[in-house]
């Protein structure tokens, strides 16, 4: 085994080699085939593209590559592409990385978790839709890949003292064994028919026990089934949660965020998308898919059973539940009273929460309509909030420190050190984010944008509808195979082409697709949620196949609905605003010159 594990590492190092040397040559039919500038964006963008699908490179090293390329292939200087590295969306979601990393330094994330499914209860479904709530809530303002990795030993702890350990077949043959063993220790044999007739009745009756050990030995493998079935719901549903709660916020992932991003790149008149409007938009449809997604998982793995529901549970489930209410109370009194650093952290993070949606929520004038049009930003909010945990106490100040003059001069420890945020905080994300942006400023200078937008002639005639549920189906199955924020970063600018061609709003198609990346089920590869889980080793690729083949359906169905319905009223989808129609003219006014400089290339070929 372990040479196999050496030889699959060997094949899979000589493939990443092959990938960065022989990817660049192979591109280089596509500098030819454009006119120069857009032909050099796209060999750039194919390139990373590669880079990302095959991780080749590390993510966020490739998507440094437009600070080199770009200027050296003539796309763009180099003070152009920099600056998209550090945009203000890229501040925004550096405050909810703090912001996140400040409460996992003080154990909130833990004690909310436990105190919810405190709150829950501890039957099987009510346990199962108790770890999607905590997961998704947390998901919404943590990173989804940290909730999992979070969860996880919660859910496992709760599950060992519902069933011991999870080692079902060894116990199931043991048992088996034994009660084989029994039967065998008590003469139970099975005895002709001929001498059934002439037996005593102490033949009959160790007949019946013998009967009495049969349905034991099915009840047990019964037992056992129930007990495989539960503690594959419960290990699955925690990053199913965790990809849908990431979508409520603009925080909560990064493709909501290339997605804000990316609309100041294309469209910067347009300011319908802030953080209030995406999270009354969002947090609908998470808690929806929430329930469906919850029914689904409970119905599947038996959580809720449709047949015997009023069934009387055995005497061994309800002393597995009472022990499993015991752990989750033993967990929360290890926590011990709550600290005033708790406290504080929950402060910052509801301040957090209700300036950022109270800043601009469109259906009525904002806490920044008090300034200047135009200067204050979700960024400008999270960051002054992030600011205070660094110089705000972590023990409750003492005013009679300041008048004992004999106090010891001790330093007070603030909320969170710059050391803590260093460790803590995923930079590679932001590093990502920005090659995303630099990409999109790349399709835009060079013409590319458009030369894309002169190719999707045929897809004019497709009801704006049906073209919500296919760009949603294409790219959830894409991101099974692929970085969510890769996918969303490939995909954007060609939706936004497609919907001016459309002559939709492009929040219509751009909307769907940054969602529609983050309902990844599937594969255990598609999302890191999906690999922690499936690192356990209690699940198997068919488990998530069979339940993520209809979360994304569902997922698809309900995304729909939402932009057919409330959204259009969120995000005025229902008109072609006059920030695209400014767009679409640019778009058409440069079209002619970029055909005729494509037939030229073309005749010279």
């Amino acid at each position: 085994m372990a040479a196999l594990g050496a030889l699959v590492k060997k094949v899979w190092s000589v493939r990443r080699v092959l990938v960065l040397l022989c990817a660049p040559l192979a591109l280089v039919p596509v500098l030819l085939s454009l006119p120069p500038k857009e032909g050099r964006c796209l060999y750039v963008i194919l390139l990373m593209a590669l880079y990302w699908c095959t991780e080749a490179l590390p993510l966020a090293v490739t998507a440094l590559l437009p600070i080199v390329l770009f200027p050296f292939l003539g796309i763009l200087p180099s003070n152009k592409v920099c600056p998209q590295y550090f945009l203000d969306t890229n501040f925004l979601f550096l405050s909810g990385l703090i912001m996140a990393s400040a409460i996992e330094e003080w154990n909130l994330h833990r004690r909310i978790a436990l105190r919810v499914l405190m709150l829950v209860g501890v039957q099987p479904a009510r346990l199962i839709l108790g770890m999607m709530l905590t997961t998704s809530f947390l998901s919404m303002w943590l990173s989804n890949t940290a909730s999992t990795a979070m969860m996880l030993p919660i859910a496992n702890a709760i599950l060992k003292s519902l069933f011991g350990e999870k080692d079902t077949s060894k116990n199931m043959n043991r048992e088996h064994e034994e009660i084989q063993a029994s039967l065998q220790q008590n003469k139970l044999y099975t005895v002709p028919t001929e001498m059934q007739f002439l037996a005593s009745t102490e033949d009959k009756d160790l007949t019946e026990e013998k009967e009495v050990a049969s349905d034991a030995l099915s009840d047990l493998k019964k037992e056992e089934e129930y007990k495989t079935n539960i503690w594959k719901g419960f290990l699955i549903s925690i990053p199913y949660a965790a990809s849908i709660g990431g979508t409520a916020t603009l925080t909560g992932t990064a493709p909501n965020l290339i997605l804000l991003g990316q609309l100041k790149s294309y469209f910067p008149e347009c300011d319908v998308v802030n953080f209030g409007s995406w999270f009354m938009f969002a947090f609908p449809l998470m808690l929806i898919f929430l329930l469906v997604g919850w029914l689904w998982i409970s119905i599947l793995y038996g959580g809720i059973n449709l047949r015997g529901w009023r069934t009387k549970k055995s005497n061994i489930r309800v002393d597995a539940e009472a022990r499993a209410r015991e752990v989750i109370k033993e967990d929360y009194q290890k926590l011990g009273p709550t600290k005033f650093a708790e406290q504080a952290i929950f402060f910052f993070f509801c301040m957090f929460a209700i300036m950022l949606f109270s800043r601009d929520p469109k259906f009525i004038p904002g806490w920044a309509s008090l300034f200047a049009p135009g200067f204050i930003s979700d960024a400008v909010t999270g960051i002054t909030i992030v600011i205070i945990l660094f110089f705000f106490p972590s023990q409750k100040p003492s005013f009679r420190w300041w008048f004992d003059f004999k106090a010891p001069n001790t330093e007070m420890q603030p909320l969170l050190t710059w050391r803590k945020a260093q460790e803590t905080v995923p930079w590679n994300i932001i590093l990502l984010l920005g090659g995303g942006f630099a990409m999109a400023k790349g399709c835009e200078e060079s013409g590319l944008s458009v030369w894309i937008g002169g190719r999707l002639h045929p897809l004019e005639g497709v009801p704006p509808p049906v073209a919500v549920i296919l760009i949603t189906i294409v790219i959830a199955l894409f991101t099974e195979f692929a970085s969510n924020t890769a996918t969303i970063i490939i995909f954007l600018p060609v939706l936004a082409e497609l919907a001016i061609r459309l002559k939709v709003n492009p929040l219509y198609l751009m909307i769907p697709g940054t969602i529609g990346c983050s309902y990844a089920f599937m594969l255990p590869v598609s999302t890191p949620p999906n690999s922690i889980a499936f690192s356990s080793g209690h699940l198997m690729v068919k488990d998530m196949a069979r339940t993520g083949l209809l979360m994304n359906l569902m997922g698809v169905l309900l995304l729909s609905l939402a932009m057919n319905t409330w959204a259009k009223s969120i995000f005025q989808l229902g008109t072609f605003p006059a920030w695209a129609n400014i767009h679409a003219e640019n778009a058409t006014s440069l079209l002619p010159a970029v055909e005729n400089v494509t037939f030229s290339a073309l005749n010279k070929i």
